[in-house]
């Protein structure tokens, strides 16, 4: 059995940029998984895209299936014959569906009895049967969103098909898929190569395209565009601001990449540097450029997809594309100027938030009452914080926040600053969106911290309210984010505040809009279903989650002193018996149908293993009180642990049921009192 290189190409169109990885990715995916079902060795595998093109190469493929031996048991030899020794019915129709007679079968022999048997060779395929196939069913599992029709076809795909390759060595596989057969001739630079390329062995794909001015391999493509990019900057004595999904789009742009610097006029730096940024970026395409203090200076980076004989011409080109697009930034900043953010305030009305819960106008409104009542809770200026959410949406109905929606709350910021507002507020306009993402930087200080908190607590509130809680993967109002970004701004800017307190201020100012009789358990509960998430991004034992968890302390900082404290108890050598103790307890309560005493009563006790217990509890109990009090479950943890000696030595010595009630109630008591002292910090019996 003899390798060589597999290469299949799909020539299209130009793709969707911003498609174009994941689609290459998938289909990469596809074709490896179709090699494997049909087990078909292989060395490596490596996928391939640029603008026009899908491909993978796969090196050292086996030339044939590996022939395989089929068994197929029939009908037990004893129910197979008759007295007679003719075939029965069974036999006969299981050999019939092997083509063969029952006389040809064979005999398996077991410790269990005598079968009947069918055993054949099956010839592997070769590589060149199965290729066409396999391309076809990775292309028809590709997730294509909207596919198109092309001239008078009917065939679909993401852009019309120009050519396919399929080469098994220096051999052509005949086959078609999408309505093109299969050549050895693939599309090279559209501008830089007249006509196609040969492929005369699949190992001389990449090299025959370099010629062709292609640089075939997408991540060889972007790491060059990377290198032209820093190296330009160095040149100019700058940094480029590399942002990497624009780095992803750029480089499914271009298959030859020339990178070359534009200059724009001075007096666009008057505006601010975001919506430039956006300009550049979204619009464009273009990297643009700071100096090293991370100022936006006046150039900007882009990548041709051409080697220009004249590069200036380029340039110029480029430079007055991008001209008018910085002339418009600089028509709405210096239009919205003219009217105060305060005087946009009645305007928000024309704006709906929800239908069933009004405007954005009524939105502002609450956000501020809530600023306020967790700035007064924070002992943080409760008239900015209410200032700051007053004013926290009427940059949306900025020209220049309707032109570049990104920069909502960041414009915020700017026009509050023109219209002399202070700096805390100005600055809680711009923080009320944070965290937008996960690992996102958070508000700067607690007045943006509250306008986020309420921004986010109102938004939950309000459409949990009306029932339109998120289904599955569906979450059209991002509720997950906001959930999970109001426990990252409590627990890590230390903010002293309980979710469920906040919710239900947050019903309260909705009045009479919400239909959910339970929305402030469903909020709370929803909110505390993120918690697992948080922390297991920072690698914290589920175990350890479900047992703070089944406390369900509505106050993040509370949730994450807890969490901090069970994971280092569950460091502790007396930890997993501790944690088995307390789940026997759980489960001998579970069954006991009856009334505990209120405390335990030392009168009763019978065995010096429960009075030393009880006495060792005692101690430990005036111990833990003051550390409760103080919320160092830490400390009180460490305290308990030293109770798993006397429990240890209490259930060895001590019958728990005992037949006399008072005696075994009295014990129940104990256990629970002690079970008790660990849960009122977390349920330490899920501890694995």
């Amino acid at each position: 059995m003899t390798t060589e290189t597999l290469l299949i190409e799909l020539g299209t169109e130009e793709l969707p940029p911003k498609s174009l990885k994941t689609l290459a990715i998938a289909f990469y995916d596809n074709i490896k998984s179709q090699l494997d079902s049909h087990n078909l060795t292989y060395s490596d595998i490596k996928w391939f895209a640029t603008p026009r093109r899908l491909a993978v190469q796969v090196f050292d493929l086996v030339d044939k299936q590996q022939d395989k031996i089929v068994e197929k048991r029939g009908p037990a030899v004893n129910v197979a014959f008759d007295d007679a020794g003719n075939a029965s019915r069974a036999a006969q129709g299981w050999a019939r569906s092997n083509g063969i007679d029952v006389e040809q079968a064979e005999r398996l022999v077991t410790d269990k009895g005598e079968w009947l048997l069918y055993r054949a060779t099956v010839a592997g395929k070769y590589v060149t049967e199965l290729v066409p196939d396999m391309v076809t069913t990775a292309l028809s599992k590709l997730p294509i969103a909207k596919p198109m029709r092309w001239g008078s076809e009917r065939i679909q795909f993401i852009r019309p098909v120009h050519t396919l390759t399929m080469l098994f060595g220096s051999e052509i596989i005949a086959g078609e898929a999408l309505g093109v057969s299969s050549s050895n001739q693939v599309q090279g630079h559209r501008f830089h190569h007249e006509g196609l390329v040969t492929i005369n062995h699949a190992n001389d794909y990449q090299a025959e395209l370099i010629k062709a001015y292609v640089e075939v391999d997408f991540n060889v493509r972007q790491s060059k565009i990377v290198a032209q990019i820093k190296q330009v900057a160095k040149d100019i004595d700058a940094v480029a601001l590399i942002d990497e999904e624009l780095l992803n789009e750029v480089t499914a742009l271009v298959e030859w990449p020339v990178t070359l610097v534009g200059t724009f006029d001075e007096k666009f730096l008057n505006v601010p540097a975001e919506p430039l940024i956006y300009s550049m970026k979204d619009h464009q395409k273009y990297f643009p450029v700071t100096d090293h203090q991370g100022q936006l200076v006046n150039k900007f980076i882009f990548v041709a997809n051409i080697e220009s004989k004249d590069p200036n011409t380029v340039i110029f080109g480029n430079e007055k594309v991008i001209r008018p697009r910085l002339a418009d930034a600089e028509f709405f900043f210096k239009t919205d100027k003219k009217q105060s953010l305060a005087s946009r305030l009645a305007s928000l009305e024309s704006v709906l938030f929800q239908k069933q819960l009004g405007t954005m106008k009524a939105k502002s409104e609450r956000i501020a009452t809530l600023s306020q009542f967790i700035a007064e809770q924070l002992n943080e200026n409760a008239q900015d914080a209410y200032r700051a959410g007053l004013l926290s949406k009427t940059d949306l109905m900025t020209e220049m926040v309707l032109e570049f929606p990104q920069v909502q709350g960041t414009m915020g910021k700017y026009y509050a600053l023109h219209d002399g507002e202070n700096e805390n507020i100005a600055q809680a306009l711009e923080d009320q969106y944070r965290p937008r993402f996960a690992g996102d930087s958070l508000p700067e200080a607690n007045i943006g911290c509250a306008v986020a908190i309420s921004d986010k607590i109102d938004t939950l509130v309000g459409i949990f309210g009306i029932n339109q809680a998120p289904k599955g993967d569906k979450d059209p109002f991002a509720l997950r984010r906001a959930a999970i970004g109001s426990i990252r701004i409590i627990i890590v800017k230390q903010l002293d505040l309980d979710l469920a307190v906040l919710i239900n201020k947050s019903i309260e100012l909705f009045g009479d809009k919400l239909v959910n009789k339970n929305t402030a358990s469903d909020v709370l509960e929803f909110i505390m279903g993120r918690f697992r998430a948080f922390y297991q991004e920072q690698g914290i034992r589920v175990d350890v989650i479900q047992a703070v968890l089944a406390k369900k302390p509505s106050a993040p900082l509370d949730f994450e002193k807890r969490i901090k404290a069970v994971t280092f108890f569950g460091k502790l050598p007396e930890a997993a018996t501790l944690a088995a103790a307390n789940k026997r307890v759980g489960n001998i309560l579970a069954k006991f149908e009856g009334e505990l005493y209120q405390a335990f009563n030392k009168d009763l006790a019978t065995e010096q293993a429960e009075n030393d217990l009880a006495n060792i509890y005692q101690e430990i109990s005036l111990k833990v009180a003051p550390l409760m009090a103080d919320k160092n479950y830490q400390a009180a943890l460490t305290e308990l642990a030293q109770l798993k000696t006397p429990i240890d030595t209490f259930f060895d010595s001590v019958m728990v049921m005992s037949d006399d009630e008072a005696v075994k109630i009295n014990r129940l008591t104990l256990l629970n009192e002690i079970r008790n002292s660990f849960f009122a910090i977390a349920d330490i019996s899920v501890l694995q």
